[in-house]
């Protein structure tokens, strides 16, 4: 693949991260930070975030086995969670916290715990899919 059939490649895939509504206009904030000097900014937050939402999934997994839920604790870790999945425009995860959020208020476990794979299962297709795009960046560079 040539240089140019690989940068068409890339800007198709992130025009399709705001499409299908996976990204949202905070992700553009970030590669508006990125530059000369700091030429993988937006990759290194990207992957300190993929990097902290190991430990907050994983808490909140832990919290998802005690029983009785301590609904307040759960919507507190989701909310950290929430905060950084904001902070890179992933408007899908955010959403299914959200919503897991709003079944921690209302008490609902089996929605705590139905989202909760909702929301595990967004953040891993968001990842592979900035896994790819950074990849081919890389290899267009």
């Amino acid at each position: 693949m040539d240089r140019n059939q690989m940068q068409l490649k890339i800007a198709c895939l992130r025009k399709s991260f705001f499409d299908e509504g996976f990204l949202d206009e905070q992700f553009i904030q970030l590669e508006d930070l990125q530059d000369d000097v700091n030429p993988n900014f937006v990759e290194e937050i990207v992957g300190s975030f993929y990097g902290d939402s190991v430990r907050l999934l994983r808490n909140l997994e832990l919290s998802l086995e005690k029983r009785p839920f301590d609904f307040c604790k759960l919507e507190n870790y989701m909310h950290l969670f929430k905060s950084s999945s904001s902070s890179i425009g992933a408007i899908k995860v955010k959403r299914e916290c959200t919503r897991f959020q709003d079944y921690c208020k209302a008490g609902n476990a089996e929605g705590c715990i139905s989202s909760y794979q909702q929301v595990k299962q967004e953040h891993a297709i968001l990842r592979r899919k900035l896994e790819t795009y950074f990849k081919l960046a890389r290899q267009a560079a």
